[in-house]
C-alpha cells in the first residue's frame, strides 16, 4: 500500500474527521489519499496560518487532536503561529508538513528550511519520518504526546520521496491515556492543610476545563465554601449569581481580586496553567499554594507549595470531595464582590448607545446556554474577559497563550465543524478580522452558518492605550478600512450595520433565527 494511504489509515484509526490547509506540490500523495477516506474530509483553507486556528479550536470543542496540513518552506512557516498557539493553550494539535526529498536536503535547495528545528521550540515533538516503515509507530506516538497533560501542537514531516513508496498497511492500535491519581497519603495532607486554614482562596484554571472537572470542582466549592476566582481560560464554571464567584482574575492592570487573595492564608490552585498568569503578578505576598493539576508545578519564588496533587485534576477532585472539608465561609473585606460586579460591568444597564458592554450583555441576553463565544485579541479581549459571563464552562474561546491576532474567523469554522448543532458567535477587531478574513470564503463554500461581529474604530486600540500610559504619544496603531458591510456581500454572506443596541439585537436574534453566516459590522470610531 502506498506510504500515504498508510499514514491516512493511520489517522483514521486515531479518530480523525477533518483535515485543514493547503494542497502543494510536496503533499499531492498526501492529499489525494486523504480524497480517498470514507472518514475524513480535507478542509483546503485560504491561508495556512487560518488552518492551524481551526485545528486549534476544532480540538478544543472536540476533545480530539486537530490536525492541519501544509507544503514545504512557506506553507510550513505559515503554520507557525497557529502551532504555537495551541501549544501555549494547551490544545492538541498534528501537522502534517510536507518537505523536499531526502536527496537535496543536504545542500541549498528551492524552499528548503530546517522545519523541524523551526518549529520544535513551539511544539511538544517535531520529527521527520526518514523511514516511511515507521510511519504508523509515528502517528500512534504523535497523537498519544500531542493528547497527555499538558496538551499541544507535534510537527510530522513527511518527505517527497517516502510519500508514494509501498509498505505494509500497519495502523496501531489506539488504547485510553493513561489516568493518575495522586496518593492518598499526599490527598489526607493537603486536606489537613485546607481544614487548619481560616481563610483559603481557590483558583481555577484552564485544566479544570480541560479535564472536563467543572462538577467537581463545583462540588469542593460548595462543600469549603470559599471565595472563587477563575483565568478567563475557565469562565463559565460558576453562574454570575454564585455568591462565592469572584470572577475572573489574570489583567496587568485593574486587576480587582487580587485585594481579597492577599487577605487569605492558602491559596488552592487547581488546573491553572501559569501561561495564564505568572504568579509573581498575583502573589506577591507568597501566600502558601496547594497545588492541584496534571503535572508538577514549575519552580516559581511566588508560588510556594505546601502540598501537591498531581494525577488526573477530575479523579484528584473526586477524591478530595470523599474527605471531611470543614466549610471556612469567610467574606474578603470591603465589599469587594460588589465592587468587582460594578467594576466589571457584570450586570446589564440601561443603554442605546453600541459599546463593548452593551454588546456583551446582549449577547448574554439572547443567546442560549450552549452558544459558543470566540474573541480575537485586542482591547476587546479584556473587556470580555472582564464582562462577559458565559453560561456554561468552554463556551468561551480566549487565546490568552500566545495571545495571537486573527484566531476568531478561522477558529469559528473549527468551532462550527466541532460543534455543529451549537450557535457561534465570533467577536472580533478590525485589526484581527482583516488578518484572516479570507476564511470567510471558507465557511462559506462549507456552509457553515455563525455570527461574525466587527468592531470598527480603525486602531489597534489596546496598544494605542499602552502607548499614551509608557510615552504620552500615540504612532502607528491607526490604519484605514474597507466598508466590511460590502466586503462580507462580496463573499455572498450577509452583511448588516446597526445604529443602536436596539438594532443590533433585532439583527442578531434574526441571524441566529434564520441559521445563516452573517456579519455585523460594529461602529466604534466615537467609543
Amino acid at each position: 500500500m502506498k506510504a500515504t494511504h498508510v499514514l491516512v489509515r493511520c489517522l483514521e484509526n486515531e479518530g480523525v474527521d477533518y483535515i485543514f490547509g493547503i494542497v502543494g506540490k510536496e503533499t499531492l500523495d498526501l492529499v489525494d489519499s486523504i480524497s480517498k477516506s470514507k472518514q475524513i474530509q480535507f478542509v483546503n483553507t485560504r491561508h495556512e496560518q487560518g488552518a492551524a486556528f481551526m485545528a486549534d479550536v476544532y480540538a478544543r470543542l472536540s476533545k480530539k487532536a486537530g490536525v492541519c496540513t501544509s507544503t514545504l518552506g512557506p506553507g510550513a512557516t505559515n503554520l507557525l503561529t497557529g502551532i504555537a498557539s495551541a501549544t501555549l493553550d494547551h490544545s492538541p494539535v498534528i501537522a502534517l508538513v510536507g518537505q523536499a526529498g531526502h536527496d537535496r536536503q543536504h545542500k541549498e535547495s528551492h524552499q528548503y528550511l530546517d522545519i523541524i528545528g523551526i518549529f520544535e521550540p513551539a511544539t511538544k515533538w517535531s520529527i521527520q519520518i526518514k523511514d516511511s516503515q515507521t510511519i504508523a509507530e509515528v502517528i500512534h506516538k504523535a497523537f498519544r504526546t500531542a493528547k497527555m497533560e499538558k496538551p499541544g501542537a507535534v510537527i510530522i514531516e513527511l518527505p517527497e520521496n517516502l510519500a508514494s513508496q509501498m509498505i505494509p498497511d500497519n495502523a496501531m492500535t489506539v488504547t485510553p491515556l493513561p489516568i493518575y491519581r495522586p496518593e492518598s497519603e499526599a490527598i489526607q495532607a493537603a486536606i489537613q492543610r485546607i481544614n487548619n486554614s481560616q481563610k483559603p482562596f481557590i483558583i481555577i484554571g484552564n485544566g479544570v476545563v480541560r479535564e472536563e472537572a467543572a462538577k467537581e470542582v463545583q462540588a469542593f466549592i460548595d462543600r469549603l465554601q470559599a471565595p472563587v476566582t477563575h483565568s478567563m481560560k475557565a469562565k463559565g464554571i460558576l453562574p454570575r449569581s454564585h455568591p462565592l464567584n469572584y470572577f475572573t482574575f489574570g489583567f496587568n492592570e485593574q486587576d480587582e481580586v487580587l485585594r481579597g487573595m492577599e487577605e487569605s492564608d492558602l491559596l488552592i490552585v487547581i488546573g491553572f496553567d501559569f501561561v495564564e498568569h505568572l504568579p509573581k503578578e498575583w502573589n506577591k505576598k507568597k501566600v502558601p499554594i496547594i497545588h492541584i493539576n496534571a503535572v508538577p508545578a514549575e519552580s516559581d519564588e511566588y508560588y510556594p507549595i505546601h502540598s501537591e496533587l498531581i494525577g488526573n485534576v477530575k479523579q484528584t477532585l473526586q477524591a478530595i470531595n470523599d474527605f471531611e472539608i470543614e466549610a471556612k465561609s469567610w467574606i474578603p473585606s470591603g465589599n469587594l464582590r460588589g465592587q468587582m460586579i460594578q467594576a466589571y460591568h457584570i450586570y446589564e444597564e440601561s443603554a442605546s448607545a453600541l459599546s463593548i458592554t452593551s454588546l456583551l450583555h446582549s449577547i448574554e441576553k439572547l443567546t442560549s446556554e450552549n452558544t459558543i463565544v470566540i474573541s480575537d485579541v485586542g482591547s476587546h479581549k479584556v473587556s470580555i474577559a472582564r464582562t462577559y459571563q458565559p453560561k456554561r464552562p468552554e463556551k468561551l474561546i480566549i487565546s490568552n497563550g500566545f495571545a495571537s491576532m486573527g484566531i476568531a474567523i478561522p477558529g469559528s469554522i473549527g468551532a462550527k465543524l466541532a460543534c455543529p448543532a451549537d450557535p457561534v458567535v465570533c467577536i472580533t477587531g478590525d485589526g484581527g478580522a482583516l488578518m484572516n478574513f479570507a476564511e470567510i470564503e471558507t465557511a462559506a463554500r462549507l456552509g457553515l452558518s455563525f455570527v461574525i461581529i466587527v468592531l470598527h474604530d480603525s486602531k489597534l486600540k489596546l496598544e494605542e492605550q499602552m502607548m499614551m500610559k509608557k510615552l504620552a504619544n500615540n504612532y502607528g496603531t491607526a490604519f484605514g478600512n474597507p466598508d466590511f458591510v460590502q466586503l462580507a456581500k462580496s463573499f455572498g454572506i450577509r452583511g448588516v450595520r446597526p445604529a443602536n443596541v436596539h438594532e443590533f439585537e433585532n439583527m442578531l436574534t434574526e441571524a441566529l433565527t434564520k441559521n445563516e453566516l452573517t456579519l455585523i459590522e460594529i461602529l466604534l470610531e466615537n467609543e
